[in-house]
């Protein structure tokens, strides 16, 4: 391993990388091994959202050269795929270190190539460039983020040409265009005609429309107390400007993380589905008596929500329960106006909650399951063109408003949340009130997450183990009920665990094990395609009669999630 990871880096002492680089590798070469190998031991590869890792020379790392070859290799598939047409391109960048650096590269890369580029003039969320994409007809859309992860992160997102991110067959071919390149191939000079900005103007639109998909009813939105945070991210670019232009005015932003910040100063993770992260702004809520909390990820495409329980106290809801409030409400007003005919859907993932199935289903509405990742979701919408999108969600904090952003979008899922709080809020009730009322009709269903993390060479073997030995030695039982039906997906086969039938799984190939048990209960194992973690998703649910005896169902669920974990050795 490190003697290929040496050639490899010895490759990078001479043209084409700059002197610069040369000497980022020289250090590398005569520093510790494990960094270097860590650097070189393989080629960065596209995973569930696109290409993502730690800034710095190397193979293996986010930098002009890694960016210029999949940016390359982009337009050679666009060139290929679109002979004879004039090729459009849209780049959004969010607040990241070098992320400026990094989009005025991947715009002269396809300026080089003769492609016309539309980038964002400042940082600006990512949902905003798949909006773009659509809106100004282009053919690819670039987004230079790294989402949540830490600081030393970057990457790059791509989109095709309906606004979602690339999907079979497009990723793959995408992928054989970059691995047939060397980085001398390469075009960077820029052709700076081709290069034009674009900004208020855009922003505008899309505030329109964001504006228009997720407020139904304007009565009382000026009564909602507001607290909300960026966690120093690009949601500050445009989240205001929303919360102002549909009606809402008592706004509080929390003034210490409004500031984009690479460095994230002042959490952890900013990562909004860490309560961690939502502490000052749920302090400030307390404070000032909000009505709901929320905060965003750094390039805005995840949204966290926070709101009292039945006592009063700030409670942060995890993404299924922001996707069943949000389902549920948007089927509601497509309900109240007679949009309802059998023709419309939502979309959710395979490891998502099955509220959402009930849910649509007590509403007639088709609910179409998909692959972890929103890019299944945008495949949805394209697939099924001849039927309504309603909105969609997954677990990780993510929800898309309707199908004028092809992403999970936490702009219009903000506005979305505001507005159930304050239509809640005008009739006595509350967001955690509303929630609570879905679970006295449909059942109480309650999930957890952990994430284990494994990184480098060595982590990517355990990930491996784990899900081999759930594969080769399954779990009968579960807390006590026994394992009925076992999806392996990667294998594209579900097993009956108790007659042994095996039926064929009706989607792409994926990694994921997904065990069901007698009393409904699911456990689901994935390795992340974006981060070195592997994740284990609990589900569990029972009936609730009444609101009152939510607290006790609540505690009953958690602690039988607990000996779910504790069986599992986790």
């Amino acid at each position: 391993m490190k003697e290929r990871a040496l050639k490899a880096a010895k490759s990078w002492l001479t043209a084409p990388f700059d002197k610069e680089t040369q000497t980022q590798v020289e250090q590398l070469i005569a520093s510790d091994d494990a960094n270097l190998i860590e650097s070189f031991y393989k080629n960065m590869e596209f995973g569930t959202g696109g290409m993502r890792g730690v800034m710095g020379a190397g193979t293996n790392r986010i930098n002009k050269y890694t960016l210029g070859r999949a940016t390359q290799g982009l337009a050679n598939y666009l060139i290929k795929t679109f002979p004879n047409k004039p090729l459009k391109v849209a780049i959004a960048y969010d607040c990241r270190h070098n992320s400026t650096l990094f989009s005025q590269l991947v715009a002269d890369v396809f300026s080089a190539n003769n492609i016309s580029v539309y980038l964002f003039e400042d940082m600006r969320p990512t949902p905003e460039l798949s909006f773009a994409v659509r809106h100004l007809g282009c053919d690819a859309g670039i987004v230079l983020t790294a989402s949540h992860n830490p600081p030393e992160y970057n990457g790059y997102k791509v989109y095709f040409n309906d606004g979602g991110q690339i999907v079979p067959p497009e990723d793959g071919a995408i992928i054989d265009e970059v691995n047939a390149l060397n980085f001398e191939d390469i075009k960077f000079n820029a052709k700076a005609a081709l290069i034009q900005r674009v900004g208020k103007d855009l922003d505008d639109v899309f505030l329109k429309e964001s504006v228009a998909n997720s407020i139904f009813n304007t009565i009382g939105l000026e009564n909602l107390s507001i607290v909300y945070t960026s966690l120093h991210g690009t949601s500050i670019k445009l989240i205001p400007s929303a919360l102002e232009r549909a009606g809402f005015t008592d706004v509080h932003i929390v003034p210490e993380q409004a500031e984009p910040d690479g460095d994230f100063p002042t959490v952890v993770s900013p990562n909004p589905e860490e309560p961690a992260a939502l502490k000052m702004a749920i302090d400030l809520g307390k404070k000032v008596g909000a009505d709901i909390v929320f905060g965003t990820d750094p390039d805005s495409d995840r949204l966290g929500i926070a709101t009292p329980d039945l006592e009063g106290n700030i409670k942060l809801l995890n993404g299924n329960q922001m996707m069943v409030l949000m389902v549920h409400y948007l089927l509601k007003q497509w309900q109240k106006q007679g949009l309802l005919n059998g023709n419309q859907f939502v979309g959710s993932t395979i490891v998502s909650t099955a509220l959402v199935d009930k849910i649509g289903d007590g509403f007639g509405v088709e609910t179409k399951i998909g692959l972890t990742g929103f890019k299944w979701i945008a495949k949805m919408i394209r697939d099924f063109e001849h039927m309504d999108f309603i909105g969609g969600g997954e677990e990780s904090f993510g929800f898309m408003v309707g199908d004028f952003v092809r992403d999970k979008d936490a702009v219009s899922a903000a506005l979305l949340a505001c507005q159930i709080a304050a239509e809640a809020k005008e009739k006595g009730s509350s967001l955690y009130k509303e929630l609570l009322n879905i679970y006295t009709k449909y059942g109480f269903y309650k999930e957890h997450l952990i994430a284990i993390v494994k990184k480098g060479i060595d982590g990517s073997e355990v990930i491996g183990k784990m899900m081999k030995d759930l594969r080769d030695n399954p779990l009968k039982t579960v807390d006590g009920s026994r394992v009925s039906k076992i999806y392996d997906y990667d294998a594209g086969i579900c097993t009956n665990q108790l007659s042994g039938e095996k039926t064929a799984i009706e989607i792409p190939k994926s990694n994921v094990l997904i065990y069901h048990t007698e009393d409904g209960s699911t456990i689901a194992a994935r390795p992340s395609g974006t981060e070195p973690k592997i994740k284990f998703y609990f589900s569990v649910n029972k009936a609730l009669d009444t609101i009152e005896n939510a607290v006790k169902v609540e505690s009953e669920l958690d602690a039988k999630i607990q000996r779910i974990i504790k069986e599992m050795n986790l």
